[in-house]
């Protein structure tokens, strides 16, 4: 999953630091964009990687300087490194502003990397009239009138969506021609997915574009590097990408992805690896509660309460000085993982 998200930052002194889009505060404002990448399935998610975007303001030469990266540039380098790393993935899956970028669906497409990306449901398609010009209108077209239901479907398929928590909702997709571009037989497909074929609303109708091809097809046979997917593992694929919005809300409000004080771009990329190492550990003592009781050491019997600092002598010791002793025995006793071997790769 390839997302990104940004918060505020005061001044201009703080490295990456520019005048955006925060999608914490749904409004332009002055801080700090990262764009990330996530591993998720519909059980979990791990955060990868995450690059700082910075704007052309803040380097020498603005749009011109050659380290200038694009939000999908610096994608496309989370994808490198998630492959470079040995991560299996299903498919790239991100939101329209990957989807409507040409270089970086063009990348993925050129080096065999499965996809689904949105698009806007009004990007425009060069098409002759009366033909559709939008997805949206391709979608709008095949819309239900009166007489169609689901025992009368017409060109759309039945798809059922399981949730996390265990619901089921049945929504519809359907694959479209639209001019030479997409097709289900073409490089590209272009698959609709709505909770309601009858009005298509905006908050539940996905417009996507994906690489993976139909099973059945000449192409499926012909590029066995992408693995084949009907539209029900298209709609899946998509629908997973729910856990970034979950995973930014946590590790911002639980573990502190903005709440730092320093300056310098390596501090601050040193601080979000200390965040995504936090959040692992997190997910990674969730899978193991059942185990937790045949883990846990015998517990340790409690040490007498700390004495408060204002009393002025506790056997003949000064508060504080027997204040400081008894913490750092708490300390020094306080190993997690004490079977773990000590080198370089143990945080």
């Amino acid at each position: 999953m390839i997302d990104e998200t940004g918060d505020r930052k005061d001044g201009t002194h703080t490295a990456h630091v520019g005048y955006h889009y925060l999608g914490s505060i749904g409004k332009l404002g002055n801080g700090i964009v990262a764009v990330t990448s996530l591993w998720a399935d519909q059980r979990v998610y791990y955060p990868l990687h995450v690059r700082p975007y910075t704007p052309a303001a803040r380097l020498a030469g603005g749009k011109q300087h050659p380290a200038l990266r694009t939000k999908p540039q610096l994608a496309l380098e989370l994808v490198a490194a998630a492959r470079a790393a040995g991560i299996p993935f299903r498919a790239v899956v991100a939101d329209s502003l990957y989807g409507e970028h040409p270089e970086f669906t063009r990348t993925l497409w050129q080096a065999d990397i499965p996809f689904v990306l949105a698009v806007k449901p009004s990007a425009v398609v060069w098409t002759l009239p009366p033909e559709p010009a939008s997805p949206w209108e391709a979608a709008d077209r095949l819309r239900w009138g009166p007489r169609h239901d689901a025992q009368h479907p017409g060109a759309w398929t039945a798809v059922v969506r399981r949730f996390h928590d265990g619901h089921e909702e049945t929504w519809w997709a359907v694959d479209l021609e639209l001019g030479g571009t997409y097709g289900p037989d073409r490089s590209h497909r272009l698959v609709v997915a709505t909770s309601d074929p009858r009005t298509l609303p905006k908050a539940s109708t996905w417009y996507l574009v994906t690489n993976l091809p139909l099973p059945t097809t000449t192409r499926a046979r012909e590029h066995p590097a992408l693995p084949a997917a009907d539209l029900r593992e298209v709609v899946r694929l998509y629908g997973v990408r729910q856990w970034v919005e979950q995973g930014y809300k946590q590790v911002k409000q639980e573990l502190g992805w903005a709440d730092f004080q320093v300056r310098s771009d390596r501090a601050i990329r040193r601080h979000w690896a200390l965040v995504c190492c936090a959040f692992c550990f997190c997910w990674w003592a969730e899978g193991h509660l059942e185990r937790a009781g045949a883990l846990a050491p015998a517990p340790r019997r409690a040490d007498p309460p700390l004495p408060l600092p204002h009393e002025p002598e506790v056997g003949g010791k000064c508060a504080t000085a027997e204040l400081a002793s008894r913490a750092h025995r708490l300390l020094t006793a306080a190993i997690v993982a004490p079977r773990a071997a000590a080198g370089a790769g143990l945080a």
